[in-house]
């Protein structure tokens, strides 16, 4: 039997088996070829959906929410994304026009992962893979109407192909909503797509700010742990757990908040703040409030296990507002560059290192330290971690401790 379940599971890895259809709805149901008894999804959302926590849904493909239908997901439901790389990457992609509708609860959150998790409903943390293992799928791309500034006033998202209409995000409304996404955790995300590029945890592209985004963690992600590209919406309650690249990135000029955060331990930068692009430049600002940092990680001897590149990157046109965030856990090197940018405002930034080192290390050489940032070894203007505590795999497993 142990071996007729590692076989399945391989077949699984790779996408293979026979999906049958419910007569009724029309919708891929039970893959009659494993013993699984996940609902195989292999086609695009076109009318309205619910995904409910008695079974367990497996994306076979890059699955899009299309224009017009909305995509319901019952608290406690498991969600996971088959193995795939390039135009095979595995993913759930909510399209312009289309909406999802998930909203998980701190006892039952909504849990997208990987089919080589043996995660079940009511358990937070895996119980086979490791806490940094990534690239095992996709991710979660929300894509709507509200302004960016970019090549055109709709461009194609990265890591979907120009062929796909349903890659496409921008337009004029503000006010756009995409949905309610509550109380989600995103794992083993970032499949890679091409040569340096990789899907992120959750992908925001003109986002508007109809859509209620809030209580979010991403676990494990090859790319990026959540990036906006342009668009207004807001965005409460993050966490961003061992992110193989920058825990969180910004493009053509997201002009939402981020209210309450926390990132730990990325392999790229803590912060990638990019300015905006095309030749219509949109002055606007993001801002990110209420976070805290936690650069890199040491093992008891004081040996770095994971740690970042610089804490905050940003842009000579970049438009960000940086309030109350405390940095911890920095090492050598690791710096707040470009502290020159204009439209970038630091106010009670705090770096925790020691009383007796030189802050002017943690910012390019010859730079002047704005007046925003200071060192200490606490700050009372950081994130509330207890938001976090009981529904997140960071917080049930003991990486929230301290903060």
């Amino acid at each position: 039997m142990k071996k007729f379940r590692l076989f399945t599971l391989l077949l699984l890895a790779v996408g293979f088996g026979f999906t049958a259809c419910d007569e009724d709805e029309g919708s891929p149901i039970l893959d009659d070829d494993n013993d699984s008894g996940n609902v195989v999804i292999t086609e695009n959302i076109t009318e309205d959906t619910e995904w409910t926590k008695d079974n367990i849904y497996q994306l076979g493909g890059r699955i899009a929410v299309e224009a017009g239908a909305t995509l319901t997901i019952e608290a406690g439901t498991i969600i996971k994304g088959e193995a795939g790389t390039g135009s095979n990457a595995t993913a759930l992609l909510i399209a312009k026009g289309g909406k999802l509708m998930a909203e998980g609860t701190a006892d039952e959150p909504i849990i997208f992962t990987s089919v080589a998790d043996e995660i079940v409903q009511g358990e937070i943390a895996s119980p086979n893979l490791d806490a940094d293992q990534d690239g095992l799928w996709g991710g979660v791309i929300v894509l709507g109407n509200a302004p960016i500034s970019a090549s055109g006033a709709e461009v194609q998202i990265e890591g979907i192909p120009t062929s796909d209409p349903n890659g496409l995000y921008g337009g004029s409304d503000a006010a756009d909503n995409s949905g309610v996404i509550k109380y989600i955790s995103i794992r083993h995300g970032g499949s890679n797509i091409g040569a340096g590029n990789e899907i992120n945890g959750l992908t925001l592209g003109g986002v508007g700010s109809g859509t209620v985004i809030e209580n979010i963690e991403v676990v494990a992600n090859q790319d990026d742990g959540i990036e906006w590209f342009g668009g207004t919406v807001n965005v409460k309650n993050a966490l961003v757990w061992n992110a193989n690249d920058d825990g969180m990135d910004t493009d053509q000029a997201w002009s939402g908040t981020m209210d309450n955060f926390i990132v730990i331990a990325p392999a790229g930068h803590c912060f990638e703040l990019d300015g905006p692009e095309g030749s219509t430049l949109l002055n606007v600002q993001h801002t990110f409030v209420n976070g805290t940092v936690v650069a890199s990680t040491f093992d008891e001897d004081g040996e770095l296990i994971r740690g970042s590149d610089n804490l905050i990157n940003t842009d000579a046109n970049s438009g960000v507002i940086l309030k109350d965030i405390f940095f911890t856990g920095i090492a050598n090197g690791q710096i707040i560059n470009r502290v020159d940018a204009e439209n970038v405002d630091f106010e009670g930034i705090v770096l925790d290192i020691n009383a007796g080192t030189e802050i002017t290390a943690y910012v390019p050489e010859g730079a002047t330290v704005p007046a925003g940032v200071s060192a200490g070894a606490s700050a009372s203007a950081k994130a509330d971690a207890s938001v976090f505590t009981s529904w997140t795999w960071a917080g049930t497993t003991g990486a929230l401790t301290g903060l």
